[in-house]
């Protein structure tokens, strides 16, 4: 008992300084725990070298991991997915395990008769990171763009075939019809009890101690010890019971709360999981570093396969399909769950399990910077991909709506809106509300797919292009516009800024009125000098609305000031929502 206190002091100690060092090199904190493992475990310097202890410290921590991914799944989300994300994420899984299984079985891998090796390597190698991803694309305000959004619905359904496969996984050594039908239908009893006892029991019990935070936890943890216990006496395993317990709490008002108070506690065994998992990690062979490479090869190589085809079949465009497959190129935390449950049952060896861990690590310190520069590696491709004879939805006309051969013969609207956000789609709805016509002599550019066919539906004047380009500028006639409006902020823009777009802008029209958003007071000095006749400064209209509705408040008026503005929302259409 002294000694698994020890192993798990050492563990953390680790693990937090190779953590400060990992954050000061900006690569990821799963990283630093593998490589504390390594060196503390019995392949490094022996410190932690009693397997007990390594057991145990890897399942608590594998426990609590797959019980937060559990959490995290958001079942409405995957119900509203639409055909894009639906057909995207089918195309990738199943792409990915058919080629994956061929490369691995052409290996000599083991596809049967006790080892499963190419079975675990191309699901593991089918599932990208949540937490690598996540947390890019929030640093790099993409998460609600539309390829942010296929990327994290895809990731959604990752997990769900994870899910699948941890079911079906105990029955590997005896795949007969009658065996999987049997863990099928015990996975379906363990599903239908926890989302029972979660829909009439939890919430009756967690509404009587929801002002005690103390016995909210206590409560989730007993949950999930619960369902893992009712998982092994089903012959599944606790692993795959923590996660059900997960997705069965995600489902009710207090899994946001349950989540925030267990988040903490999670970190700790999320820690322990992969500083065991390091610890089981050998001094790779040559052969072990041979296979980790074509690991990481094959997962780059089957994501662009298999993720930029089916969106590009679905009309997303070149940039909006390139960059999901980016973003997913690396590999799992859920794959080193996935590998470790190999392990445990005996299905895999322990070379192919260490080639896994050390392609995870390559992909995700490779990946991290991919994705960082992931906009001028698509701006790089495009062209290459249009060379292969690949089209993109700027080569429909040159634009779409009423007209859309205009831009392409040289003529222009009065009125050229650079960018498409939230602002833009509110201007839109202003003018159709205050003076309809105008809209016929406004051309909108933007390189989303989703905008563009909205706008064209709309009857709007669009062209698919990069307003950062100044080619698509002059083609979408910015030399003749009477006014240009950039109505997207520095942090939403992609190769570009405010005030570099007004500079090009001058330059192919010196007399437009050109009218650019600053979302810093100390912006707007540079875009006039840049060449703007009006800076629009969103945060003082934004202010002087608060202001409003302190007065209001003040003056009991808060209720006529709602009504006034339900009013004008109810008679509103806007593109984006």
């Amino acid at each position: 008992m002294h000694e698994l206190i020890r192993d798990i002091t050492l563990c953390i100690l680790f693990a937090w300084m190779l953590g400060l060092l990992s954050h000061s090199l900006r690569q990821p904190l799963i990283l630093a725990y593998l490589i504390a493992g390594f060196v503390i475990g019995p392949f490094g310097f022996k410190w932690v070298h009693a397997q007990e202890s390594i057991q145990v410290i890897s399942e608590l921590g594998l426990i609590f991991m797959l019980f937060m991914i559990g959490l995290e799944i958001d079942l409405k989300k995957i119900v509203r997915a639409g055909p894009v994300i639906l057909f995207g994420a089918a195309g990738q899984l199943i792409g990915c395990c058919v080629l994956g299984l061929g490369l691995f079985s052409l290996l000599g891998l083991p596809l049967g008769g006790g080892g499963f090796d190419a079975v675990y390597l191309c699901v593991a190698c089918a599932l990208s990171s949540t937490v690598i991803i996540v947390k890019v694309l929030y640093e790099k305000r993409e998460l609600d763009t539309l390829p942010g959004r296929i990327t994290l619905g895809i990731l959604v359904l990752q997990d769900v075939f994870a899910i699948l496969f941890l079911a079906v996984q105990p029955s590997l050594d005896n795949l007969q019809p009658s065996v999987v039908l049997l863990s099928i239908a015990r996975v379906g009893v363990l599903v239908a009890t926890a989302m029972l006892l979660s829909r009439y029991l939890l919430p009756w019990l967690f509404h009587r101690i929801a002002r005690m935070p103390e016995l909210v936890l206590l409560g989730a943890l007993a949950w999930c010890f619960l369902i893992g216990e009712i998982a092994e006496r089903l012959h599944l395993s606790r692993e795959m019971g923590s996660l059900v317990a997960g997705v069965a709490l995600s489902t009710f008002p207090y899994a946001l709360d349950v989540t925030a108070k267990v988040t903490t506690l999670r970190d700790f065994f999320i820690t322990l999981f992969f500083v065991g998992l390091g610890m089981t990690i050998p001094i790779p062979t040559w052969s072990v570093i041979g296979l980790a490479l074509l690991i990481a090869v094959f997962t780059v190589a089957s994501r662009l396969v298999t993720t930029f085809v089916p969106l590009y079949l679905m009309r997303q465009g070149l940039r909006a399909s390139l960059l999901p497959a980016i973003n997913l190129a690396q590999i799992s935390e859920f794959s080193l769950v996935v590998i470790q449950t190999g392990i445990v049952a005996g299905h895999i060896r322990g070379e192919t399990a260490s080639a896994l861990s050390f392609a995870f690590v390559l992909l995700a310190v490779l990946s991290t910077f991919a994705m960082v520069r992931s906009d001028a590696i698509t701006r790089r491709a495009i062209p290459v991909l249009k060379r292969l004879g690949l089209r993109d939805l700027d080569q429909q006309a040159g634009g779409a709506g009423p007209d859309a051969d205009s831009a392409a013969h040289g003529t222009s609207r009065r009125i050229l809106i650079l960018g498409f956000y939230r602002a833009a789609s509110a201007l839109l709805a202003e003018i159709e509300r205050r003076n309809n016509s105008l809209l016929e002599q406004i051309t909108v550019i933007d390189f989303n797919p989703e905008v563009f066919k909205k706008l064209a539906n709309c009857g709007v004047h669009v062209i698919y292009g990069d307003i950062s380009n100044v080619d698509t500028l002059l083609h979408a006639g910015a030399g003749k516009a009477e006014i240009i409006i950039l109505s997207v902020p520095d942090a939403l823009l992609k190769g570009a800024t405010n005030a570099k777009l007004v500079r090009h802008v001058r330059s192919l029209n010196p007399n437009a009125t050109v009218v650019a958003t600053a979302d810093v007071i100390a912006d707007v000095t540079e875009l006039y000098e840049a060449g703007a006749s009006y800076v629009t400064v969103p945060r003082l209209t934004d202010a002087d609305e608060l202001f409003k509705v302190i007065e209001a408040a003040d003056n009991s008026l808060l209720a006529d000031k709602r009504a006034e503005l339900d009013t004008l929302l109810a008679e509103r259409r806007e593109v984006l929502p």
